[in-house]
């Protein structure tokens, strides 16, 4: 009676299995309809925005930013369709706050840049910067094409916490592109087109101090208190 009762518990189960296999099978039951994603229209060349982007700066004015100091009007240089540090002002930051997002910026160091270590075209971009200016999460602008510094302190480093994996980095002189996506502390970073830290989750503000502030919607700063770097094609766009 028990050997008969263990081999009909046996064919229950692989009958159970099989039925399941047959289920998944079934390309009906493996298929989602809905909600449906938004349709979203991409820009008509590379670089162009979609339509679901906002714009923060497209190389005509200053009017998305503000001095952090003491958010007057942002009075950093604009010229050929960049904008340029003022270090007379220092840090400036965008007048609307964010949390989660896809942020899309260009920097570039200049040709002629000088010095080493950290003090080669240091600047950086807070993400989530706290309310009253520097804090937040800093992602750090620097040149790295040939010049050595701390690995947690090079251009595509989550300042002082996250190296990169590689070092994509071009010349000074020339275009880098930084593609963000932060959902709270978890940060993915593309440079240049290639991907540098993945799905990494930030310990903390930099700086390491807890703050009451911490995941709340901030604004976009970039430090202004360094060399003259310049800046373009600031686009972010919100989580749904």
């Amino acid at each position: 009676m028990k050997r008969t009762l263990i081999l009909s518990v046996f064919f229950m189960n692989i009958s159970s299995i099989v039925l399941a296999q047959e289920k998944q099978n079934r390309h009906e039951e493996t298929e989602i309809y809905s909600p449906v994603p938004p349709k979203v229209t991409p820009g008509a060349a590379f670089r162009d925005a979609p339509s679901d982007a906002i714009i923060l700066f497209d190389g005509k004015n200053l009017d998305q930013w503000v001095n952090s100091k003491d958010s007057s009007a942002a009075s950093w240089i604009l010229s050929d369709h960049a904008m340029t540090v003022n270090k007379t002002t220092g840090d400036i930051q965008t007048k609307r706050v964010f949390s989660d997002y896809q942020l899309h910026i260009e920097y570039r160091i200049p040709a002629n840049i000088s010095g080493s270590d950290q003090a080669r075209g240091n600047s950086g971009i807070f993400l989530a910067s706290l309310p009253w200016g520097a804090g937040g999460y800093e992602l750090q602008v620097l040149d790295n094409y040939d010049n050595a510094t701390y690995v947690n302190g090079q251009a595509a480093s989550i300042y002082k916490q996250s190296p990169p994996l590689v070092n994509p980095n071009r010349k000074p002189g020339e275009w880098q592109t930084y593609d963000v996506t932060l959902v709270g502390r978890l940060v993915t970073l593309a440079v240049n087109g290639k991907t540098v830290i993945c799905n990494q989750i930030i310990p903390g503000i930099t700086g390491g101090a807890l703050d009451s502030h911490e995941g709340e919607p901030g604004p976009i700063m970039i430090q202004g208190d360094h060399g003259p770097i310049d800046f373009r094609n600031i686009l972010i766009t919100p989580a749904k």
